[in-house]
């Protein structure tokens, strides 16, 4: 390919695709391009580029000339771009491509990262086959956090009895993953609350997130049941200072039980990792507190506390309602082209526009209020004693991370 070519594919690629990838003939130009290259690293920077502008959406019209690129790109002595070419074919309605990749998911010797992107590309397409697939990967430990996170995407019946069902099995992180997915759709939050009432779940066990996720579908069956086992909080400015003060007397209350700092990084891992970054780990949604005043009781307390005082733009809620009846509660990270992004406790989600139905803007910060709720108040301390520590713990039992 000469350099005039070069230069005219990626001008059409940095502007075509990103602009119009939303109309049936955009992509003709690049596939062109695709038929006629022979280099492998320049057709995997095309159907990069394609993939990018796609994500989140599904049932994109199929270009001109794909089925004769993609056969000869099926063939490639480079793996990625044979498996983005299948992937795309998937977008753009291959029923063929949706057998390759269920079939690629189910086979325990494909390797793991190949695995997880077919897993992904299902999911973005709504194979309506993959539920039962993710059911069978709840009991595949290096997929389970990815099939618990797919099936969130599904209102499938089978599915909450069976995450349910795994759950005592899971490790910290894909039980997190699982109430979320729980929480995500009224049919699921309905057999999680049961399982609450029945004691198969502790409710201490729904951090204050997934209750707010709870709340957000606005269900009056599922309120009351909130209601009976964490409160409705109706706090004013005077209470909020109450409840701060009275933390702040239980936290500096001393016992015959020493601090345990290896706990109150249990419980951190619990109640706030998934938002936060604490000496290098956690998640990116909260802001970074490794280099806060975390020595000030009264700043931690407080913000804990009446996480609504002081809101930074970046961190404000936003309630996404998908026309599926899924509902994200997190931070949008983009709004570009045909798809939008959230970043939730558990995720980060790209869906289709068309797929969304409302989005609503929050007056209140991305940290739910109770968070305490459910904590003793040794758990109470030994969480404060973490957070002012000067550097990380090992994990209960010695374990480095968890």
């Amino acid at each position: 390919m000469n350099i005039k070519s070069l230069l005219a594919a990626l001008g059409l690629l940095l502007v075509v695709v990103p602009v119009r990838s939303q109309e049936a003939n955009s992509l003709d130009p690049l596939v062109e391009v695709l038929g006629a290259s022979e280099e492998a690293q320049f057709q995997l920077d095309i159907l990069k580029g394609i993939a990018a502008a796609l994500k989140g959406q599904r049932d994109v019209p199929e270009p001109k000339r794909w089925a004769d690129v993609a056969k000869r790109l099926a063939k490639s002595p480079n793996a990625e771009v044979r498996e983005l070419a299948l992937s795309l074919s998937l977008k753009f309605g291959s029923r063929a491509a949706l057998d390759d990749l269920r079939a690629q998911l189910r086979d325990a010797s494909t390797g793991l990262a190949k695995r997880k992107r077919a897993l992904e590309a299902l999911v973005e397409a709504r194979d309506e086959k993959l539920p039962t697939v993710l059911i069978d990967l709840l009991d595949d430990p290096p997929l389970q956090r990815a099939a618990v996170r797919g099936l969130a995407a599904f209102d499938a019946a089978d599915a909450p009895r069976a995450i349910i069902a795994s759950l005592s099995k899971m490790k910290p992180e894909a039980k997190r993953d699982a109430l979320a997915t729980l929480a995500s759709r009224v049919t699921y939050a309905t057999a999680l609350m049961g399982a609450v009432e029945q004691k198969t779940i502790p409710a201490k066990a729904l951090s204050a997130d997934v209750v707010r996720q709870l709340r957000a579908h606005k269900d009056a069956t599922l309120n009351r049941s909130i209601d009976q086992f964490w409160g409705v909080s109706r706090s004013t400015p005077e209470a909020k200072l109450r409840e701060i003060e009275k933390y702040k007397r239980v936290a500096e209350l001393r016992t015959d039980v020493p601090n345990n700092l290896s706990k109150g990084r249990a419980l951190f891992n619990r109640a706030c990792v998934q938002c936060h970054k604490l000496y290098g780990e956690g998640g990116t949604i909260g802001p970074d507190i490794t280099g806060s005043d975390r020595r000030n009781l009264h700043y931690i307390i407080s913000n804990i506390v009446d996480p609504n005082a002081e809101i930074p733009n970046d961190y404000r809620t936003t309630i996404v309602r998908l026309r599926d009846d899924r509902v994200l509660v997190g931070v949008i990270r983009s709004r570009e082209g045909q798809a939008i992004t959230v970043a939730t406790p558990g995720e980060v989600v790209t869906v289709a526009q068309r797929d969304v139905a409302s989005v609503e803007p929050q007056n209140f910060s991305m940290m739910p209020e109770g968070l305490l709720l459910t904590f003793t108040d040794q758990e109470l301390r030994d969480l404060v004693s973490y957070l002012r520590g000067e550097g990380q713990v090992p994990l209960p039992g010695g374990k480095a991370a968890e």
